[in-house]
Parts: structure tokens; sequence; C-alpha cells
């Protein structure tokens, strides 16, 4: 067998966050362009290297990630968006000071620690200019929204002695708030940004290396092959395709970009309606940040604001995630069903086990990080080797091609393999001898600079692509010092605790509703900072399990993207599917009918999360519960997905239609006796429709 490499050119159409944050794709033409690419370059170096070994303190790496946010993004501000020559030198001019910011930190770091609260007046200006230049970056990048709210929240800071009632402070000086939002660890350098520095960063460099090695073609030809055939095929494998996309990348809107340039009109082609071909995408892209093993961003985060292991929010994750992806494709069962869509020709499309067989070096690296998260080991030692670990896969490929004998090149993979585990035993530098050797054997072998190159452009690729989320969580550190600082969060939370003594059905409304509205301006990462910081101190008080209450939040920060009037993920994948986001907003409502409800069911009963165990359990014991649970979502979930398609054998009746839901509500609510009346309402209904479908004349449709 020959593992043959599946490299991406390094000149083809990039994807994800470029198009979307305001960036277009590339890093720009002449030497500038030239410059932004190694300055990429580099900044995923530093990191790297900042991973694997940690000898830089803690707040000296979050100052310099943010000081190579900020020069890298404002270099690719100026070379792909500035129109002039004046605004090109003005934006690197920007660029380089936002990096002095981080070498001033770095340089000063043993002076500034012993100047607190006494800095000088170089470091006031510093600190100025820091948040200045932070907000401007994210104005730029992330838009007006988000900027607006952290503007509105260190308005408070600098004015709140002024404000009425229950939402006046103290007073703060100017000299106070500057080391506080751009010293201290409370507001720019806060834990968003550590964790944007410790893992994020190393785990969508990971994402990119597997991207450039092909791992987003064998996941669509593994969906493909596996339910192309399925009833409504091509939608079918549009979610599949997602899910797989989002163990490795946990960008919803980006993942939207990627695969929905293949998947939407694939939809269209076998008579999908427009909006629902591009619902169907924005609905499975944004899945993919509740898809373990690595989902979303907001997941390391959550998992260092709880202090609790990333292993334990993934295990909490597992069962959303499979009832979130199940209701998808039931839904697309079922619409593919009404409009009489059956599947893709057999003959026509791969084999999903070839595609494995051909190319499963891929897997091994993130099934190494999955391995690594689970066995106890922290998520930066875990991103940081599964990044090596495909690094080293990528750069054996052409060494193996280029050895003629079967025999000897499964040799060459079994040594090559052992030499890369040995860093389990042997340590990081070990590794970095086996990389160090791959590169200089790559430089003699064919195809192998070829592999340099694209080994190289992948960390550009992963720092650009970096650049939303790092700038994000930088900024959303002025809404959390804020927070700190002022306490106003206990107001907040205080006044969730009053309406939740009486109704705690009402305090999750009013929470689902504030991360509604904020995730029309915002992304999911700040969104969540946010929210948690108000809302899940005071579900906590309500009785809430403190990850359930936190996945609460998430949940809705992410629901946010697909629901109008913003919908961002919809409006995303309308340019694809040349219909209104608005109406793919609609259709994406309808089909992440699981995320809406299974958070809600969770704080009822939170063994749906692996959480505490209920009354079930006490009977009958854990696992029966948690089996119990994942039934009862899963017939709640179908019933209202006949309910909103009209679908099931054949046409579903009006009235058939709302039993359907009147069934799959009283399942979801937690009251006695619901569940009782919920299976018999729907056993009832499925039996008495599948007798109706069976009858001479019924317009039924074959799977």
């Amino acid at each position: 067998m020959t593992v043959t490499p599946m490299l991406h050119d390094s000149n083809a159409p990039h994807s994800a966050e470029e198009a979307i944050e305001g960036l277009p794709a590339g890093f720009g033409d002449g030497i500038s362009g030239r410059i932004a690419f190694w300055i990429a370059c580099a900044f995923t170096l530093f990191q790297i290297w900042t991973a694997a070994y940690g000898t830089l303190a803690s707040q000296i790496v979050r100052a310099m990630h943010v000081g190579f946010l900020l020069l890298l993004g404002f270099v690719l501000i100026a070379n792909l968006v500035a129109k002039t020559p004046l605004g090109k030198i003005w934006f690197w001019v920007l660029g380089i000071a936002g990096f002095s910011t981080g070498l001033y930190n770095w340089i000063f770091y043993a002076d500034l620690i012993q100047r607190s609260s006494f800095l000088t007046t170089e470091d006031l200006i510093v600190g100025t200019l820091l948040i200045v230049l932070v907000f401007e970056a994210a104005r730029r990048l992330m838009g007006l929204p988000l900027t607006i709210i952290a503007g509105i929240f260190l308005a408070y800071c600098l004015f709140g002695e002024y404000a009425p009632g229950p939402f006046i402070h103290r007073g703060y000086g100017f000299e106070q708030i500057i080391e506080t939002f751009a010293f201290g660890t409370e507001g720019i350098y806060g834990t968003p940004i550590y964790v944007s520095a410790a893992y994020i960063f190393i785990f969508v460099v990971f994402a990119a290396f597997l991207e450039r090695a092909g791992m987003l073609a064998l996941f669509n030809d593994f969906a493909l092959g596996l339910v192309g055939t399925w009833r409504g095929g091509p939608a079918q494998v549009c979610v599949l395709s997602s899910a797989l996309m989002g163990t490795i990348s946990g960008s919803g809107v980006a993942n939207v970009v990627a695969s929905g340039q293949f998947t939407i009109p694939l939809m269209k082609r076998f008579g999908f309606r427009s909006a629902f071909a591009g619902g169907v995408e924005a609905t499975s892209s944004m899945g993919g940040q509740i898809m373990p093993p690595v989902m979303g961003a907001v997941a390391f985060i959550m998992a260092e604001t709880l202090n609790v292991s990333y292993a334990s929010i993934v295990k909490a994750a597992i069962i959303p995630a499979v009832l979130y992806f199940g209701a998808c494709f039931w839904m697309v069962f079922l619409e593919a069903g009404k409009a009489g869509l059956k599947g893709m020709s057999k003959a026509e499309l791969p084999n999903p086990w070839t595609a494995v067989k051909e190319h499963w070096p891929l897997i091994l690296p993130l099934a190494a990080l999955v391995y690594l998260l689970f066995a106890g080991y922290t998520p930066i030692f875990a991103g940081t080797m599964g990044l090596a670990l495909v690094i080293v896969l990528i750069l054996g490929m052409p060494l193996a091609a280029s050895i003629g004998p079967f025999i000897f090149r499964i040799v060459f993979w079994i040594a090559l393999g052992l030499a890369a585990a040995s860093f389990m035993k042997f340590g990081v530098n070990f590794l970095v001898i086996v990389i160090l050797g791959l590169i200089a054997g790559c430089v003699f072998v064919k195809g192998g600079r070829e592999t340099l190159i694209i080994c190289r452009d992948a960390m550009a690729e992963g720092a650009k692509n970096a650049l939303p989320v790092g700038i994000a969580c930088a900024i959303v550190g002025i809404v959390i010092g804020t927070l700190s600082l002022t306490g106003i969060a206990s107001t907040f939370v205080g006044a969730i605790i009053r309406v939740g003594e009486h109704n705690l059905f009402l305090s999750l409304v009013l929470t689902m509703i504030t991360c509604l509205i904020l995730g029309m301006g915002i992304p999911t990462i700040p969104n969540y900072i946010i929210t948690s910081s108000l809302a899940g101190p005071a579900l906590l008080e309500l009785g809430v399990p403190l990850i359930v209450s936190h996945m609460f939040v998430f949940y809705f920060g992410i629901m946010a993207d697909l629901t109008p009037p913003v919908a961002l993920a919809a409006f995303a994948a309308a340019p694809m599917a040349k219909t209104s986001g608005m109406k793919i907003g609609v259709e994406a409502t309808k089909l992440a009918s699981a995320g809406f409800v299974v958070p809600f069911m969770a704080v009822y009963t939170p063994a749906l999360m692996l959480q505490d165990p209920g009354a079930i359990s006490a009977a009958w014991g854990y696992p029966v519960e948690v089996i119990y649970l994942f039934a009862k979502a899963c017939f709640g979930i179908g019933l209202w997905g006949v309910a909103v398609v009209g679908f099931l054998f054949t046409r579903a009746a009006a009235w058939e239609r709302l039993i359907a839901l009147v069934a799959g509500a009283s399942l979801v609510v937690a009251l006695p006796w619901t569940d009782e009346v919920g299976w018999a309402l729907g056993i009832i209904l499925v039996a008495q429709h599948w007798w109706r479908s069976r009858k001479p004349g019924a317009a039924t449709v074959t799977p």
C-alpha cells in the first residue's frame, strides 16, 4: 500500500475567517506581502516554542501574543484593505506600535511587577496605547458591535460614579483603570487571552496543517460514500462532513465558507430548496463548535474559567452533540421525503473505506490528540504534541514515497511512528530532532521541497486564522476587567436570582434572550464570556450544576449565529445558496431544534450532560437514567421534526402536526406525568400515522 499525500496547492483558494472577518484572502502583494507572510510564520513559531518549552513567564507570553496579533492584524489591514500609500504606512506604524507594547512588557517585566500601583508616565503611555490599539484592531477585524459593547463597559469604569441607582460605583482613577486593563491579569491580559495564547492558537494551527494535508477532502469523500445514498443524500453528506470537520476546527462561520462552496450547490442540484440548502450548511457547520474532541475555542476558555479538565467539558458535550447532529440528519430525512428526493447513485460516489484505507495516516494525529486529552494531559501539551505529530506525518510522506519496496515503506512508517511516540519517554527535544531530520531529508527527495512549502504556508495560514479569535479575546478582556473592578456583575446576578426564586424557567428564558441579543452583534467567544460572567453565577445560585449553567450559555451563543435577524452563519451561506440570508436563518432555526431544546432539558435533568444524577439513578442506576434521557430526547426531537416539516411516512395532517408538537413538548419539560403523556401521545400518533400511510392512495415516499 502506498500512502499518498493529499496535500493542497499553496495557491488554492483560502477559506474560513479570511473573507468573513474583514480580511480578503492572502497576505498582500510585493515585498510588504512577503513580510506579512513571514510575520505570520514567526508568530506561529513563537507560539509553538512557548507551548513546547514554556520558559517565559505567563504575563510575557500573553503580552507578546497580543503584540503579534496587533502587528499581524494591522499589517494585513495595510496590505489588503488600505487604499492609499499614506493609509498603508499608517497601519504599518500601528502594527509596529502594537508589537512594541508586547516587547515593553517583556523587557520591563520585573520592573513592572516591582512598581505595581506606582506606574510611571511611560507605563501609562504604553498602557493607553495598548487599549486604543486593541479597540481599533477589533473595530477593523470584528466590526462595530463588539467594539461598542466593550467601549460601553470602559466608559462605565470611567464615569460610572455618576450613574443612577444600583449602577453607581465609587469611581476609579485613570491610573488604576490603565493598570487593570493594560498590565493586570483581569483586563486585556486576562483569562481569555491566556487561553488564546496557550491553547486556541495551537489548535487553530493544528487544524490548518490537517486541512493542508487533505483532511477536509478525506472527510468529504468519507461522508459522500457513507451517507450519499441515503434519502436526501447531498444534505446528509453536508451534515456528516461538517460534524467531522468540527472535530478539528471549531469555527462555525469558517466551516460554512469552507465546505459550503461544495455542499450547497450539490444540494441545490439534487432538488433541495436554496434556503433549506443554506440552512443545512449553516446549522451543521455551527454545530462544529460543540462537536468533541476539539470543539470551539469557548470550550478551552470554559475549562480554564471553571478550573476543570478539558475532558470534563468534552464529556458534558458528547450527548448534546449527538442529539444536535442527529436532529439535523432527521430534519433532512423528513424534508427529502416531503419533497420526494432520493439519495445519490452509489456508482458515482467514492468508497468511504477506500478513502480511509488510502489516507488513514491523517487520522493518527487526531487520534493521538484525543488520547492525550482524555488521558489527563493538559490541552496545551496535547495540542502541541498533536501538531508535532501531524508535522511529522506530512514531512514523512515524500520520504516514504521515495522508498521503493513496499515492505521498506512499512518499516519506515513503523520506525517513524516509534520515534515520534518516543517523546512520551525522552521529552520534546527528541521530537524536535526527529522533525529537523525529516526537514533535512525533504530537501533531497522528490516532492520534499513542495512539502516544506506546504508546511510553511500552513504556519502562516494558521496564524491568520487565529487573528479573529485572538482579537476577540483581547477586547473582551475590557469587559472582564470592568466586571471585576466595579462589581456590576453582582447587580445583574441578584436580579436573575430574584426572578429565579419564583420561576427558574423564566430565569433561563431571560438568559437565553440575553445570549441571542448579544449574539446579534458579537461572535460566540465574547458572547459566552460576557454572558457567563453575568448569568453563570446566578444560575449556579439557583441550583443549576456548574458545567450545565455554562453550557447553557455556550449553546445559545452558538444559536445566535443561526437566528434572525442577524444570523451571521446564515448570511455567510447566502452568497453560495443565492438566496436571502433571512430565509436561510429561518430554515436554520428549524433545523437547530436540538440546540434550543437540549440546554433546557439538561438544566432540569443534568444527567443528559453526564452531570449530577437524578431520581431515576436512585432507583435504577446512573446508566439507566442516561439511556432513558437520551431516548426521551431523541423521541421528543423526532416528534418536533414531524411537527415542523409536516412529514413522516406521508404528509402529516395539521392535527397530527399539532399533536406531535404537544407530545414533543411534553417529553422535554420535566413535570410530573409529562413523560408518560408525551410517550403515550407520540407512540399513538406514530402508529396511527403509519396505519394511515398504508391505506391505498396514501402519498408515501420510498426512502
